[in-house]
C-alpha cells in the first residue's frame, strides 16, 4: 500500500494544490483531500482512484444519494456527507444563487450588524440595499468618522443603489457612545437622503442608530404595512 507519507513531498495532492493550484489535481487527488485518509488495507489515493473510477462520468457524482456513496467499500456516511457537501457547494459556485434574507423589521437589522457595529470606536455608516420585497441585495459601508451632512453625500449611497437596482434602502450607523438616541445631525442627514431618494424613487426605509446594548429608529417605519 503507497501512502501518502511515502510520496516525494511535492507530489503529494495538498502541497501540488498549494505550489500549483487546484487545477493541476486530477479529480481524484482532488477527492483524496476531501477524504484525508484512507480505508484499512487501502490509501487514501487508491480509494479515491477506485471511487473516481466505479463512475463512467465523474458527473454521476451529483446525482448520488449519502446512502448510496457511503455504501461503497471504504467510504461510510462521514466520508460521504463530506464528498456530497463538495459537490453541492460546486453547484452554487458555478450557479451561484444568493439565500435571500428579507429585512422584516429595524430588530432584524440590529440582529445582522449588532457584532459589527456596536463595540467600534467611532462612527461608521453602513446602507444596506434591498430589493422591492425588502431582501437583501448587498451592503456597503459608505463613510467611517463622524457623521456629518456636509461630509456624508448621498451620491455616494445612491450610486450603489443604481448600480445594484435597489429599490430600498436603509441606513445604519453606531453611536460609540452608547448612546443610540438621534443627533440632530443624524437627523440632518436622514432628511437629506430622504429628499434624495425621493426623486431617483429609491425609498429610504429607515435610519437605524446602534450603540453597545440597543438600537433606535429614527424614522419609525412600519416594514411590515409599509407605512410610518
Amino acid at each position: 500500500m503507497y501512502m501518502i507519507k511515502d510520496m516525494p513531498k511535492l507530489e503529494r495532492p495538498r502541497e501540488r494544490l498549494l505550489y500549483n493550484g487546484a487545477e493541476s489535481l486530477s479529480s481524484y487527488e482532488l477527492i483524496a483531500i476531501l477524504l484525508r485518509v484512507g480505508s484499512q488495507g487501502e490509501s487514501v489515493i487508491e480509494l479515491a482512484k477506485s471511487l473516481v473510477n466505479s463512475f463512467v462520468d465523474l458527473s454521476e457524482l451529483g446525482n448520488m444519494t449519502i446512502e448510496e456513496l457511503s455504501a461503497f467499500k471504504g467510504i461510510g456516511k462521514t466520508k460521504a456527507i463530506t464528498i456530497l457537501a463538495a459537490v453541492e457547494l460546486g453547484k452554487r459556485v458555478l450557479s451561484p444563487q444568493k439565500e435571500k434574507i428579507q429585512i422584516s423589521s429595524p430588530a432584524n437589522v440590529y440582529e445582522m450588524l449588532k457584532n459589527e457595529l456596536s463595540l467600534l470606536k467611532q462612527e461608521v455608516l453602513v446602507v444596506l440595499f434591498l430589493d422591492i420585497k425588502s431582501c437583501l441585495i448587498t451592503k456597503k459601508t459608505i463613510f467611517i468618522g463622524s457623521l456629518n451632512q456636509s461630509l456624508v453625500h448621498p451620491r455616494e449611497v445612491f450610486m450603489h443603489a443604481i448600480k445594484h437596482a435597489s429599490s430600498r434602502i436603509i441606513i445604519v450607523h453606531n453611536h460609540p457612545s452608547g448612546d443610540p438616541t438621534p443627533s440632530a445631525q443624524d437627523i440632518a442627514v436622514t432628511k437629506a437622503f430622504q429628499e434624495a431618494g425621493d426623486l431617483l424613487g429609491v425609498k429610504v426605509m429607515d435610519h437605524i442608530i446602534i450603540s453597545s446594548n440597543s438600537y433606535r429608529s429614527i424614522l419609525n417605519y412600519d416594514f411590515q404595512n409599509k407605512r410610518r
